[in-house]
């Protein structure tokens, strides 16, 4: 038997060669930890079951935050018979046979609750197979999912199920598996106050995760004192961070990052940029990013914003990583810090929907270039006034179509460089004004 489990005979007969999540996986609501919010007294699955009408449901949330356990006991409580397939093993073949097998059930009077774990990893055509079961009864489904149910689900699924939230588990939820553990195994985790924090740390709100890592622990650590972080580090492998450039993780992450820059957070965008780095994205891609920010929040407020972020592309493309991590840093305090402005974004955006709306006008006589004969018996250049040819080196013209009249689509704010570019406008509608 492992050394894990040979602290007491008590001990060995609880838990026997099994994986210690799985010992201590709940058995009941109220053993469930990190999820008040919809098992609680007030919770909306907690009323649900109070009213006796449990549906189908889609369970979203992250690794190791209870959602086979949820369903587990979902089925005990209301009595339903527990199915469980993996959308990742499992194809039309194996959802026949399990449907089958549910309609032999409810004739005898039995319903069956269906867990389908993973379940965003059916296609389209897979996922419609469940709608017909789902509406007359013979099953009741529990899908399980760590993406985003409204791009990875069909909507016609969607619709016969209600999306409940799961959330990773805090520090507190964590403490309390720990000492299940340590209850269960009659030994104290031997990780001094720091380590045990770096553990909960690593976990990232993974209780099954955390709990593999304390069998790892007990059983290769032999003495008697308690284990330091680098101790701990011996035993266990650091965790790849649970970021996939192509889940929804990927756009979050990216968004939390432009919105601080934006918002003119130095700190969470480097704490952004940082776990994205961590997660293995592409440098260009947050650096295509900072760029976007350079001209759309900051744009004239401080014209450096762009060439700063500009650089900093360069510096990683002729450094790579992790050198170039310090110009990404700069240029993310840089943006972060800049004076704001959105005017050039909004000014443009308005722009393009008068050219929309305008159709095909022609430039004014005065705006056009007549290197013919016949376009200068047209009137092509008349009236052109050379800018530099006048005294205050602005003729005053109007650039706009004849039938449109002059529009103000550029409206600089008071802060930064823009306020100098403010009373520059200023300074040449008043002189338009008197020309």
């Amino acid at each position: 038997m492992s050394d894990l489990f040979t602290a007491t005979n008590e001990t060995e007969d609880k838990a026997g060669h099994r994986p210690l999540a799985d010992c201590l996986r709940p058995k009941t609501l109220e053993e469930v930890v990190g999820q008040d919010h919809l098992i609680g007294a007030d919770g909306a699955l907690r009323k649900m079951l109070e009213a006796g009408a449990l549906s189908s449901l889609i369970l979203w949330g992250p690794p190791g935050c209870g959602k086979t356990t949820l369903a587990r006991i979902l089925s005990s409580h209301c009595d339903l018979h527990f199915e469980q397939i993996s959308a990742i093993f499992s194809g039309v073949a194996d959802l026949r046979k399990v449907f089958e097998g549910a309609k032999i059930r409810k004739s005898k009077g039995k319903a069956t609750l269906l867990f389908v774990d993973e379940i965003h990893r059916f296609n389209k055509s897979q996922q419609d197979a469940f709608l017909p079961v789902m509406e007359d009864g013979t099953i009741i489904l529990i899908g399980a999912t760590t993406e985003n149910p409204s791009f990875e689900l069909n909507a016609a699924l969607l619709s016969r199920s209600q999306v409940f939230v799961l959330k990773r588990l805090d520090d507190e939820a964590l403490d309390l598996l720990i000492k299940r553990a340590e209850d269960l195994l009659g030994r104290k985790v031997p990780l001094e106050k720091s380590a045990l924090e770096m553990l909960k740390n690593m976990a990232d709100g993974d209780g099954r995760y955390m709990l593999s890592m304390i069998e790892q622990i007990l059983a290769q650590h032999k003495g008697e004192g308690k284990l330091d972080q680098e101790a701990l580090m011996r035993i266990v492998q650091k965790r790849a961070p649970l970021y996939d450039k192509g889940d929804e993780a990927h756009y979050n992450l990216i968004s939390a990052f432009h919105k601080s820059l934006r918002a003119s957070d130095a700190d969470a965008a480097l704490y952004w940029m940082a776990r994205m780095l961590a997660g293995g994205e592409d440098p260009a891609y947050i650096l295509r990013r900072m760029l976007c920010v350079a001209s759309e929040d900051i744009s004239n407020a401080d014209p450096q914003a762009l060439v700063i972020a500009n650089n900093a592309w360069s510096a990683y493309e002729r450094l790579g990583l992790p050198e170039a991590e310090l110009a990404m840093a700069q240029a993310c305090t840089y943006l972060a810090t800049a004076p704001k402005s959105n005017a050039s974004y909004m000014a443009f955006t308005a722009a393009k929907q008068s050219a929309r709306e305008e159709g095909t006008l022609m430039p004014p006589k005065h705006a056009m270039n007549a290197p013919t004969k016949m376009m200068k018996q047209q009137g092509y250049s008349d009236g052109y006034i050379y800018d530099h040819d006048t005294p205050e080196g602005f003729s005053g013209l109007s650039y706009f179509p004849e039938d449109m009249g002059r529009r103000e689509f550029y409206k600089p704010v008071s802060r930064g460089f823009e306020r100098e570019i403010q009373k520059r406008l200023e300074y040449w509608g008043k002189l338009r004004h008197e020309k």
